[in-house]
């Protein structure tokens, strides 16, 4: 079954703007098996490794076809989904990645140590989307990339992740997660995102969540969650987009729709997007389009 869609539906948590286009994505109702199948057309311009406890710790670097802007090209901070496990690596998001490179935006597309790899979850897993993310400099001193214009985007836990990235300078010293210096961030897009750890658990069953934090249950892992949950960390300071299919499992759309309520709340400018036909991987079908959807959240987001 397809569906061709040719617009968004904005909840009133923040307003649309005006004159924003028409754009028409054509979802395929795509299945999780159909996934492992995906490859990018080219490989990234540089593989590079940015720690040396894992060989995990590694992200790929794409690049605009056009020429750079003055100050470099923006870039999106990719982090792929698959329920935080060692099983679900970067390989079948990486299409969509390329995607989005094509609208513009460097790509950096993080690989990290997942739940089932040594060190995995709590720590590791957080340690390395932050390690990887403040490589960016580094990475900014040989290619053309604007320091001042990056945002964080990740589907599924990967939108989890985005947005512990937008809030993770507000981690006490105390934290093993804590970095001194952290890049700053113009925004997060989270894509079907778990974006609550806490309220995942108890709108749907999402028990991984205490695996990913190392707790047996909600209780004992109180102060995990205060470094690890998102909506603990709020208020970032920065945009953020939350954006879902309409087809996406029930808990997940209340989740979101009450994620957005709430970082709404706290002072952070926040949109909720409904995709209308959208599955839950529908939204990182590199076929479909939707990577321009992704891309206009993105602009908006830099032009604020």
């Amino acid at each position: 079954m397809k569906f061709s869609i040719s617009f968004f539906l904005m909840l009133a948590v923040c307003p649309a703007v005006a004159d924003e286009p028409a754009m028409t994505y054509t979802f395929a109702d795509v299945n999780y098996m159909e996934t492992v199948a995906w490859r990018p057309e080219r490989l990234p311009e540089a593989r590079i490794v940015f720690g040396e406890r894992s060989p995990l710790q590694f992200s790929d670097l794409r690049l605009p076809s056009s020429p750079p802007p003055p100050g470099g090209y923006p870039v999106i901070v990719f982090i792929h989904g698959g329920t935080w496990l060692a099983e679900w690596s970067k390989d079948h998001t990486e299409p969509f990645a390329e995607a989005l490179t094509e609208q513009g935006f460097a790509t950096w597309d993080l690989e990290f140590r997942r739940i089932g790899n040594r060190n995995g979850g709590y720590p590791g897993t957080f340690e390395d989307i932050a390690d990887g993310t403040d490589y960016l400099r580094t990475v900014a001193e040989t290619y053309p990339l604007n320091l001042d214009q990056v945002i964080a985007s990740g589907h599924s836990s990967g939108g989890h992740l985005a947005l512990w990235l937008g809030g993770r300078h507000r981690l006490p010293e105390s934290s093993p997660l804590y970095r001194a210096d952290p890049l700053p961030l113009a925004g997060v897009i989270s894509i079907a995102g778990v974006n609550d750890l806490e309220l995942s658990l108890e709108l749907g069953d999402r028990t991984d969540v205490l695996t990913l934090v190392g707790a047996e249950s909600l209780e004992s892992g109180a102060a995990r969650f205060a470094e690890t949950n998102p909506a603990r960390l709020r208020p970032f300071g920065i945009p953020q987009t939350l954006m879902i299919g309409d087809r996406d499992s029930k808990w997940r759309l209340d989740m979101t729709e009450r994620d957005a309520d709430h970082a709404n709340a706290s002072g952070d400018p926040t949109k909720h997007v409904i995709v209308p036909g959208a599955n839950h991987m529908d939204v990182i079908d590199p076929r479909s389009g939707f990577a321009r959807g992704v891309a206009l959240e993105a602009r908006q987001i830099l032009e604020r």
